[in-house]
């Protein structure tokens, strides 16, 4: 395990050279993984792993899309393709890649189907974490295991494809069989990890949903809507607030910061932005992090949780979320959008 200097705070990471993928399956060469859902997170781990053959089956509601897209994927049913409960059965590590809510409806059936020595594998702790709410408490004779790749399903099947690793962080619960930390670094380069920094469960879901709720898409979205409003209320027009919004951010400006980092992109663009953006970006940071703390702590006591469960348990929820998204769809600012990108050259003509 490599030592490494992350801002002066020196953290352990496994990279996919210490633990190769040829230690991986001789880890996991009498393993028979199961893949529970085959929604967000679950064809891109199973294809993956199939790919770097091993022995996969995926379960998934007999019949429904998800099914559909397994069958087109190459998964067999009958062979390597089944229903839940049936498919954990055959499993002696079964990924939990349900949505969060699934997994709190099938946990029931799906405990049964567990025997002893088997591990049960996340790549969120929600379920756990949350078990008061969830109920979802593993019997002790089992392994409980964790890993969290940082992208979604897309990201984590093109980089594969690509050549390329996703970082992910990984955690053990729970070690009966004393193989759990073997298990979890083995699953993490076997679904495409190019490096494994350790965690815990608590924290990953912690940090994962405040995420998500912040920088990466509710903050990001609030932020580019209000600055969209403010250009347009002040008589910009609507491709011009969506080119200075979003466009930029996208095509040009976030790639230069993922490639170099924001001091090189600050130290690379003009004066006039880069004397503006130093200026600003502390009057940003202190005018959201009261947000952020609110947000964090909403998270750890179990708030956002409670919101999930109960808004995703309805019958309507389908209806209500296709509505929700239709809104931003159809917004002024999402169809400048997708005008926009159709002027991309690699879009004309399309």
């Amino acid at each position: 395990m490599a030592k490494l200097d992350f801002g002066g705070v020196e953290e352990e990471v496994i990279t996919s050279d210490e633990f190769t993928m040829e230690q991986a399956r001789e880890v996991l060469k009498d393993e028979t993984i199961v893949v529970l859902g085959y929604g967000v997170q679950g064809p891109a781990q199973a294809l993956n792993l199939k790919d770097n053959g091993l022995s996969v089956i995926v379960g998934q509601l007999e019949g429904d899309e998800y099914w559909q897209k397994a069958v087109s994927d190459g998964f067999v049913p009958g062979e390597t393709l089944f229903p839940l409960e049936e498919a954990a059965k055959r499993g002696t590590i079964i990924m939990e890649l349900m949505s969060d809510a699934g997994q709190v409806a099938t946990w029931p059936k799906i405990k049964q189907c567990l025997n002893e020595g088997d591990a049960l594998y996340f790549s969120h702790g929600f379920s756990i974490v949350y078990k008061d709410q969830t109920e979802v408490i593993p019997p002790e004779n089992v392994d409980v295991i964790l890993v969290a790749p940082k992208g979604s399903g897309t990201s984590v099947r093109n980089n594969f494809l690509e050549g390329q690793g996703i970082n992910s962080s990984f955690a053990i619960h729970q070690d009966y069989t004393g193989r759990a930390r073997q298990r979890a670094l083995a699953i993490g380069i076997a679904i495409g990890s190019g490096y494994l920094f350790p965690t815990t469960f608590e924290k990953e879901v912690f940090s994962d949903l405040t995420g998500e709720r912040g920088v990466l898409m509710g903050c990001l979205a609030g932020v580019m809507e209000a600055q969209y409003n403010t250009l347009r209320s002040h008589g910009h027009s609507p491709s011009e607030a969506f080119n200075e919004t979003v466009e930029e951010l996208t095509q040009s400006l976030i790639r230069l910061v993922d490639q170099n980092g924001m001091d090189w992109m600050f130290s690379n663009c003009s004066t006039t932005a880069q004397r503006g953006a130093l200026d600003w970006a502390p009057k940003f940071r202190d005018a959201v992090a009261p947000v952020f703390e609110n947000l964090y702590q909403s998270v750890a006591s179990g708030k956002e949780t409670q919101r999930v469960l109960e808004a995703n348990s309805t019958p309507d929820y389908r209806e209500k979320l296709t509505r929700e998204l239709d809104t931003i769809k159809n917004s002024e600012m999402w169809t400048a959008g997708a005008a926009v990108r159709s002027l991309r050259p690699d879009r004309r003509g399309k």
